[in-house]
């Protein structure tokens, strides 16, 4: 057990032979245990300087290390739910020396990726989404005729979304060759909720050796007659035999549970239920953070570690006086709650990155954490609002795509009262592509009834929130991952009437349109080139008036948004000003039509041509084609 993050690399001679997981089939079955020691304290020590997720990759070590084992990979598919535990998966695949750049620029991926490697068999990122992929590729080996064994590995918190059990009841119609792993430490990134994990918990304080004595028994009789039970032996199972009895129901060949840390009984079980064919399901136990001794009593804390950083870093980052943008929120949402009785709080397992913590505390009542169930989360606070409470749903960005169907009929047309709080939009550095909110603005600005704000900074954002939540229908506040730029004044409350922006430079020849935070990034070249800068607030409605007496004004426009382009805050000026018969040229900038893959979110910037001596560039080349 590790109680610090080693200083120096570890000493790891079996790792270090590890090319591939078919060097690790070499090895004898007693050599494993040292080999999952190993493998945990390089893990421990290269998260610690690259930066990354950290608690479930440790728990699956001695998981990955059987599924590798047992399995004839890459022929044999692994298909890994969310993506957060796969760096032991990605150090026993021949990535082991390129660990140290993941998630940086060029470097490997902090979740499975198809391009880099065939050990990846599914791009993935958001949850839920294993089940699905590995059926298809199953019934796609069927067609094609053959034979290989594919395997979906998700956890107890994945597996309550829709999606997945949608997955499940597909594939026991198919009859597919599909084995799921149900990996349970009941955690997500927080603490799992809701009745299904209620009920995992239910199963492992009641599992006995009769729970045991029966896996082996199951294991060994690969006859199909062998799944029925009769309810004489699941009531002699007790508790342990719910889950068999769920999953039997289903028509899934269930075994466990069994402890996901003990390599030779996963071994053991996963080469068992090779021998049978359909679908079937092996429900491992194992603890988030296993091994080290911090992360084991804080898994939630230890989700994730940021690299270790140089004391002059470090030091800048504490004396930036800005608070983060979901601190904002959470403080704005108690002090609304206070004063408003009718709201309540909605959120699809991202309490914490949310922001929503100190709410959840002070109004346990009327917080509702849904777990990963972003498309509930967004009727429920429908038929919230039918009964006159205002619910606030705080949801990323990249996860409200999850839920769009929902948004547009269950919400907008039908013209509730909901404030979405739509957290890291824009891009959000090390996650990637998979994590971006790029394209918020594109797609709720064309949804009727939907309001739309684009806070600059820290205390706009505050403005804002109470701008929306007071606004009657449906509503949207953006903001970005990090910090607001600007400290908060609670006593300065000037009004923020929803369509209207600010001017906040007067200037001639041009006019900068701004649409949220990336107005740090062009404050410098406004101010030394005398142009005019609004701070547009809102892309949904847009202060028409504003901008068409800006047009008259000045020479031409430039729109800036952290969105794409492509249907975006700028789209949305083209349009008003093709409406209104304005002519005159308009530079439109944000995100062009690609997945930005990652890096620093500064670096993102400059990549994007977003940050200010990108802005400068792409400003003066534009004025040099104009006549």
């Amino acid at each position: 057990m590790f109680t610090e993050i080693p200083n120096q690399r570890p000493l790891t001679p079996l790792l270090d032979g590890i090319n591939s997981p078919t060097d690790l089939r070499g090895l004898a079955v007693e050599q494993l245990s040292q080999l999952a020691d190993e493998l945990r304290a390089f893990l421990l020590y290269s998260v610690a300087r690259s930066g990354g997720h950290f608690s479930a990759g440790l728990g699956v070590v001695e998981l990955t290390i059987a599924l590798h084992y047992a399995l004839n990979t890459p022929d044999d598919r692994l298909v890994w739910d969310v993506g957060h535990q796969t760096y032991p998966h990605k150090i026993l695949t021949g990535r082991r020396d390129r660990i140290a750049s993941i998630r940086q620029r060029s470097g490997l991926s902090g979740f499975p990726k198809r391009e880099e490697s065939p050990y990846d068999t599914f791009g993935v990122g958001h949850s839920s989404t294993s089940i699905s992929a590995a059926l298809g590729m199953a019934l796609a080996g069927k067609q094609q005729g053959v034979k290989r064994e594919t395997v979906a590995i998700i956890g107890d918190g994945a597996i309550t979304a829709g999606m997945a059990f949608e997955a499940l009841n597909h594939a026991v119609h198919t009859h597919a060759d599909l084995m799921v792993v149900l990996n349970d430490n009941t955690m997500s990134i927080s603490k799992n909720v809701g009745g299904l994990a209620s009920y995992f918990a239910k199963i492992l304080e009641g599992s006995s050796e009769l729970v045991q004595q029966h896996n082996a028994t199951q294991l060994a009789d690969p006859s199909p007659n062998s799944t029925q039970q009769t309810e004489a032996e699941l009531e002699t199972l007790g508790a342990g035999a719910s889950a068999a009895a769920l999953f039997a129901e289903l028509g899934f060949f269930y075994v466990g549970p069994i402890d996901g840390h003990d390599i030779g009984a996963l071994i053991q079980a996963i080469q068992g239920m090779q021998q049978r064919p359909g679908p079937r399901l092996l429900h491992v136990v194992t603890r988030k953070g296993k091994g080290f001794q911090p992360a084991e009593n804080d898994p939630v804390g230890y989700h994730a570690l940021n690299k270790i950083e140089s004391e002059l870093t470090a030091q800048a980052k504490s004396n930036d006086p800005s608070p983060r943008y979901q601190e904002i929120f959470g403080a704005w949402l108690c002090e609304t709650a206070r004063s408003d009785k009718r709201l309540v709080g909605i959120t699809p397992a991202m309490a914490v990155g949310s922001g929503m913590a100190d709410f959840a505390t002070e109004f346990p009542g009327r917080f509702f954490d849904v777990a990963i169930a972003e498309q509930h989360a967004v009727t429920l606070a429908a038929g919230l609002a039918c009964e006159g409470l205002k619910p606030v749903v705080a949801i990323y960005s990249t996860f409200l795509q999850r839920a769009y169907d929902q948004l547009i009929h269950d919400i907008a047309l039908q013209n509730l009262d909901v404030l979405f709080a739509i957290d890291r939009a824009g891009l959000v550095g090390e996650d990637g592509a998979s994590h971006a909110g790029a394209f918020d603005l594109s797609f709720l600005r064309c949804i009727p009834n939907m309001v739309v704000a684009t806070p600059s900074d820290a205390h706009q954002c505050r403005l804002l929130l109470s701008s929306a939540y007071h606004h009657s229908g449906p509503a949207a506040v953006r903001y970005p991952r990090g910090r607001g730029h600007s400290v908060v004044d609670v006593e300065q409350s000037e009004p923020a009437p929803v369509g209207k922006g600010v001017q906040l430079e007067k200037g001639s020849d041009l006019c900068v349109l701004n649409f949220g935070s990336l107005i740090t990034e062009v404050q410098p070249l406004v101010k030394e080139r005398h142009y005019t800068l609004c701070d547009m607030r809102w892309a949904k409605p847009l202060d028409a008036e504003l901008i068409l007496s800006m047009a008259a004004s000045h020479r031409g426009l430039v729109t800036l948004e952290e969105n794409a382009v492509a249907g975006g805050a700028g789209s949305a000026v083209l349009e008003l000003l093709q409406k209104n018969q304005q002519t005159l040229p308009v530079l439109t900038l944000g995100l062009e039509d690609i997945f930005y893959e990652q890096a620093s979110h500064t670096e993102q910037l400059a990549i994007a041509g977003l940050n200010a001596p990108g802005i400068k560039a792409r400003i003066d080349l534009w004025l040099a084609g104009l006549p």
